[in-house]
């Protein structure tokens, strides 16, 4: 059975956390909520794409997740990482950097001229292959790379992803059914829990943040999303 896995002890997370804080990566607006694709509203908005201007804040989040890797997948149980475009193409690059790997990248779409190709780099068949994106919500988007990389003939058993929503029960259902462990660096309820240590925001954004965290649709409708 497919679980989720964060690295392990809370340090590392909160400190992951931290980091999307201080970078500005995160903000908290229940009394204007942000809108998604999907039609709903919500308190709170991640932008991982900031780290790319942080050298010191990506090295260490790129260190937390070399370390994860490392811990729960293994020191030689990975031959190559691939990014899903574009977001996760440049945390690909440091991560492959960081291990040693070959780094491929997966475009959401085969091009439309020349090869036609969805994945770029070099894949060795049965290439046991991490994909790596920015983030993860409902886990909608991990299937269509990991489709693209298993047709190819890569192996694809692990993902890893800077930030985790964490809070839509649905993502645990995709996982499930593509068999695919999902690694994380922080989720909202780290970020929740880093952001009340360091008074980063009111004490009542932060209790409707926390309301929306625990029931996210109800939330969301209530705002009329």
């Amino acid at each position: 059975m497919t679980e989720l896995v964060s690295p392990s002890g809370r340090t590392a997370e909160r400190l992951a956390a931290r980091i999307l804080l201080e970078v500005g990566a995160v903000d908290f607006r229940p009394e204007s909520p942000f809108r998604h694709t999907s039609g709903r509203v919500s308190p709170s908005y991640i932008d991982c794409r900031k780290l790319i201007s942080f050298p010191r804040a990506r090295s260490a989040l790129m260190d937390f997740a070399a370390t994860c890797i490392k811990e729960q997948v293994g020191f030689e149980s990975i031959d190559a990482i691939a990014g899903g475009e574009t977001a996760g193409i440049p945390f690909a690059a440091w991560l492959a950097e960081r291990l040693s790997l070959p780094m491929l990248y997966v475009r959401k779409e085969a091009k439309g001229f020349g090869k036609g190709k969805r994945i770029e780099g070099v894949l060795k068949p049965g290439a046991r292959v991490l994909l790596v994106e920015d983030l993860a919500t409902d886990a909608g988007s991990k299937a269509g790379f990991v489709g693209a990389l298993r047709e190819a003939g890569a192996e694809v058993s692990h993902a890893l992803v800077v930030f985790y929503y964490g809070i839509f029960p649905e993502a645990e259902t995709r996982l499930k059914e593509l068999d695919l462990k999902l690694l994380w660096l922080a989720s909202w309820w780290d970020v929740l829990a880093a952001a009340r240590e360091g008074n980063a925001f009111t004490p009542a954004t932060l209790n409707a943040v926390e309301a929306y965290l625990r029931d996210p649709a109800g939330w969301s409708a209530s705002k009329g999303g």
